[in-house]
């Protein structure tokens, strides 16, 4: 199958790389000559305009976007009118569902099909397949299924539910499902996203209860703005955390891929001292909360993931200095200098 590509960044090249070596056809614009030049070396074709890439294409056209969640209705803005009846758009970024709704209603009207996919895999996408939520018409998606088979994982990635074991395999096995109609694909996403966001503050979090477990050796102050550590005794353990993720990868009920890319991590830098701790949000954690909030649905953990990553960037700065400010009210009470270690 023949498919247009637009946005050859990390994730974009490799999913053309994919392809290519499934023996599908990619034609990739991006703005980048470097990444044009990249695809042309792997076997696809570069072009420098949307006009070039739509004419290499021949209808029913697919075009695959994969650019940040923001560019897209400037982009379609452009794309669209060189498009035909009977094409097919998908976006592969983290777009918010609702837009994915508008789009989709939007496009119906010129006859043209859009489906939103989310797709998770990331830098390791190449070699591991890429995990598709997809959302949008029956119809656009059997079209498009020999490129979501070629960019999934496959049945190899995973052992057989036991359950299933007596079925006919379904595409979820393989790496890829149509969960419903437009938006479906980026809600699933999204949800997907606000998951990966507790599971990775439940991992940095227990970590940094191991790396503190050496507390009760370290002098404390003996003073009212401090609290005793009342059993120091209880807390003199050095704790290899390197070996320990290592140790949890094998066997244990917490064992993951983020385990995995943790224990990397710590074997390459113990004490991470190349990461200043600010961790950025893209969207899909603070939508994952809005849907738990107008639906009605408990979330308290993927809430509270969320919040760290804003303190992390220094959001709750002022708020701190209101706190310390109040105490110095109320209680006379000195702020403490120095650094948290």
């Amino acid at each position: 199958m023949k498919l247009g590509l637009i946005g050859l960044g990390r994730m974009g090249i490799n999913m053309a790389r994919r392809l290519l070596g499934a023996k599908h056809e990619v034609v990739g614009f991006d703005m980048d000559a470097e990444a044009l030049q990249t695809l042309d070396k792997y076997g696809g074709r570069g072009v420098n305009s949307l006009t070039e890439l739509i004419r290499q294409l021949t209808p029913p056209r697919a075009v695959w976007l994969m650019v940040p969640a923001g560019r897209v209705d400037a982009l379609l803005h452009e794309l669209v009118p060189l498009l035909e009846a009977g094409d097919t758009v998908i976006d592969g970024g983290n777009s918010f569902y609702r837009d994915d709704q508008r789009r989709s209603k939007e496009l119906s009207q010129k006859q043209i099909e859009y489906l939103d996919v989310g797709t998770s895999g990331g830098v390791f996408g190449l070699e591991r397949g890429y995990c598709l939520m997809i959302g949008g018409t029956q119809q656009a998606y059997a079209r498009l299924e020999p490129v979501f088979s070629a960019l999934a994982p496959g049945m190899a990635a995973a052992g057989r539910t036991p359950a299933r074991s007596r079925q006919e395999p379904t595409s979820a096995e393989k790496g890829y499902l149509l969960c419903g109609s437009s938006g479906a694909g980026h809600f699933v996403k999204m949800v997907h996203n606000g998951i990966e966001y507790g599971l990775m503050a439940a991992y940095a979090e227990g970590i940094n209860i191991l790396r503190h477990a050496n507390v009760g050796t370290q002098p404390v102050a003996m003073d009212a703005e401090t609290t005793p550590l009342r059993n120091p005794e209880a807390y003199r353990y050095s704790l290899p955390l390197s070996e320990i993720a290592e140790l949890w990868r094998r066997g244990s009920v917490i064992s993951s891929w983020l385990l995995d890319l943790l224990a990397d991590a710590l074997s390459q830098d113990a004490e991470l001292k190349s990461f200043h701790g600010r961790v950025s949000d893209s969207g899909e954690g603070r939508w994952t909360v809005q849907a738990a909030i107008e639906s009605g649905t408990p979330a308290p953990t993927l809430a509270t993931a969320l919040f760290a990553r804003f303190d992390s960037r220094g959001e709750s700065d002022f708020a701190r200095r209101l706190l310390s400010a109040l105490r110095s009210e109320f209680g006379g009470h000195l702020e403490k200098t120095g650094n948290l270690p």
